[in-house]
Formats: structure tokens, sequence, C-alpha cells
């Protein structure tokens, strides 16, 4: 169930402090910029360090230097002291500098809080196009090619889509990591994907809890051999998906209790 609550009101803070009006502005065309999303509940989020890596790793590639993880910490910390247990929290790291000039100092972080969300109930069908990500590694923002082919697939009777490399191998969704199933283990696409921290947190226990799961290409003509699908993102370790393209997808009920089972096993921490 969604849990979407518009009495939660969204909240940003900007580097620890309440954000102004000021502070806001100059963000509104802003397309250079990475981020992190997660789920808090009772003001713990589960796979702390997969974020913090994720924010230190793309800070690294895109602007030379990191946050130290203390004030990253302290700066989450901020933002969640005064909210509700339950909520949804989005940390965004740019520069100053500006887009068109190198940067210059450590990176900023912007860290925004609404209400909590456990995604769409599904299933899902999934319109399958070629697209490739730039920088697909890298959790970035201004990425109008996600939404723009969403909207696509919305118009043609789907509900989102799942993307195709030029290889001809299923990736990722538009905001959605894969996840296939083939009767026996967890099938996770090879291909180059932004790999999500509900994935990182699943893979890791899915392994402790012995349950087995390989790495292996994923094309359309593979999709009626497989037993089941899901995508997964911060919102969910698991919506299932009944159709990709033209092909149907059968339920796969204890495919979906596994991957909820993994992710739920993973203790959550508070920042």
């Amino acid at each position: 169930m969604n849990e979407d609550s518009p009495h939660i009101p969204y909240t940003a803070h900007l580097d620890g402090r309440p954000a102004t009006t000021d502070d806001l502005a100059p963000l509104a065309f802003s397309g250079h910029a990475h981020f992190t999303a997660a789920q808090i509940r009772d003001g713990r989020i589960r796979g702390l360090d997969l974020h913090l890596e994720r924010l230190r790793s793309a800070s690294v590639e895109l602007f030379g230097r990191a946050l130290p993880e203390d004030v990253v910490r302290g700066h989450l910390r901020a933002a969640l002291q005064d909210g509700p247990a339950d909520m949804s929290l989005t940390a965004t790291v740019f520069s100053t500098a500006g887009e068109f000039a190198a940067p210059d100092g450590d990176p900023t972080l912007l860290v925004r809080t609404g209400p909590p969300s456990s995604g769409p109930d599904g299933p899902l069908a999934l319109a399958a196009v070629e697209h490739e990500r730039f920088l697909p590694h890298i959790k970035h923002v201004g990425e109008v090619a996600k939404t723009h082919l969403l909207r696509q697939a919305v118009a043609d009777g789907f509900d989102d889509a799942a993307f195709l490399d030029r290889e001809g191998r299923f990736s990722e969704a538009t905001i959605w990591n894969l996840v296939f199933w083939d009767g026996e283990a967890v099938v996770w696409p090879a291909a180059r994907i932004l790999t999500g921290t509900t994935l990182g947190i699943v893979r890791r226990q899915l392994e402790a809890l012995g349950i087995g799961q390989r790495v292996a290409p994923v094309t359309p003509a593979d999709l009626p051999a497989l037993a089941g699908a899901a995508v997964m993102n911060s919102w969910t370790p698991g919506i299932p998906v009944h159709r990709i393209g033209s092909t149907e997808l059968p339920a796969a009920p204890h495919f979906l209790r596994t991957l909820h089972r993994a992710y739920t096993a993973e203790p959550p921490t508070a920042p």
C-alpha cells in the first residue's frame, strides 16, 4: 500500500540548516548534481552504509572531492530531528560554482524530506525501449529521457518502461532496478546499471540467507523461460511485473516474498 500522507510537509535543509528561497532559487535549472533516496522508518535507514558510499564515490567522480562522512551524517540528522518518525528523504549533492564553472571547494548537500511511500501496488506492465543512461553507475539528476520514456509508455498503455541496451539486454527501468526469477534463483541482469541501494541490501541479505542468485544477460527472447519478474527501488524491495512488451510473465508470490524477506533482514540504523 502506498503510504503517501499529504499532512506531512516537505522540508529542505542545506548543509544542515533550513534552506531559504535564496538557497533554492539557483537550483531551479541545475542539472549537474547527484543524489540518493531513502525511506526513513522510526528515524532509521536501511543500508545507510550504501547510501553514504554512493554519495562519496559520486562526489569524487563529479566534483573531485567529497564531504566527510561525519559531516554528511550530521546534515542527515539535522533534517530528521524535528520530523516525523516515518518519511521519505532525498539527499542531493551539487556545487555552488554552478553549471558552467569548475567546482570550487567542497560540494553542498541539500536534504529534502517528505511523506513516506512504499510505491505502487502492481503488478506492472513495462514497455521495452532502447535506452542507455549517461554515467549509469551514478544516480544523477537532469535525466529528461527517463520521464519522457515513462510518459510515452503510459500513453501506449503500459505502467512504465524497461530499458534495453545496445546489445539488446535488459538493464534497468526508469526509476527501478529490474530483477528476475528462474524458478530456483534470483537473476540480476548483466548490463551497465545503477546499482540501487535496495538492490545492494537484497543481494547481501540473499547471500546471508543462503538463497541462490546469479548475474546473467536477459533479453526479450529469454523472458518466456523465466518464472517471474519484479522492480525495486528506495520505495520497495519488490513490485511484481506481469508483462514486459508483449510477453506475459507468471505471478511469482514466493519470489516476491523472498525479496521482501531479504530486505527486512537488513537492520535499519540511525545516521
